[in-house]
């Protein structure tokens, strides 16, 4: 009887690493690595130009979707060395969806991104004053806009429009930055919440480019800096740039 169990067991236990080894292969081929290089920077701010921040940004989005997933630096000498300063690319202006985590879709490392978050991603007097920090100061080149699929504070927004709804705490004021979007997308084809955060993102970009202080108007006259409006789709892992500075 228990020769009969000990065989049983050896058997079970050689079934599941020969399960293991035949599922490592396949979990490797959905995995693959690519090397990864730090945004270049000089006299301790980025380098990059614009529009070589954007196509660093589409190039990363672009090896995500394929599931090349590199392996930024965060060894204690990376760690050290930020210590000191840091030179961030880009100023990104997120959701705080745990969905939405904006150096992963880019495939970038620690000191790259300056992030502000916050649900619905809207501009209050911190979120500006943080951005303005970013420009002035760190002398980021590029401000992206990116909101996303099933944005639940653009939902939220509009319940209110549609039916007068009502939330607790400071969940209101939270959302009523995003109103006036959700009011100039009504009546527009296709998914009404996707049309809502493209509207409110379009609007937020609009106001920086146009309506903002000297800190960011002044180097977008000059090219020193772009604001592009985006959108994350949750499903497909894609981020569309849909809303660029003309040329």
């Amino acid at each position: 009887m228990c020769e009969h169990h000990l065989n049983r067991r050896a058997l079970m236990a050689g079934a599941l690493t020969a399960s293991a080894m035949a599922a490592a292969p396949a979990v490797a081929q959905r995995r693959p690595s690519r090397a990864w290089t730090p945004a270049p920077t000089a006299n301790g701010k980025s380098s990059l130009t614009p529009d070589q921040a954007l196509d660093l940004l589409i190039a990363g989005n672009e090896a995500f979707l394929r599931d090349e997933l590199p392996l930024p630096d965060v060894s204690a000498q990376r760690r050290l060395d930020l210590a000191k300063a840091q030179a961030p690319f880009v100023a990104y202006i997120s959701c705080s969806d745990s969905r939405v985590p904006p150096e992963l879709l880019f495939g970038r490392g620690l000191g790259e991104f300056f992030i502000i978050r916050n649900a619905g991603n809207t501009i209050d007097t911190v979120a500006q004053g943080s951005l303005e920090f970013a420009v002035a100061k760190l002398g980021v080149p590029l401000v992206v806009v990116m909101g996303h699929e099933s944005c639940g504070a653009v939902e939220a927004a509009l319940a209110v429009v549609e039916s007068n709804a009502r939330f607790p705490g400071a969940i209101d004021n939270m959302i009523e930055p995003i109103i006036p979007a959700v009011l100039e997308a009504r009546g527009r084809p296709g998914n009404k919440v996707e049309n809502a955060v493209k509207a409110h993102v379009s609007r937020t970009v609009r106001v920086l480019r146009t309506e903002s202080d000297p800190l960011m108007l002044e180097p977008q006259a000059s090219g020193k800096l772009k604001i592009v409006g985006a959108y994350y789709e949750l499903a497909s892992g894609r981020v569309n740039f849909f809303d660029r500075p003309k040329a």
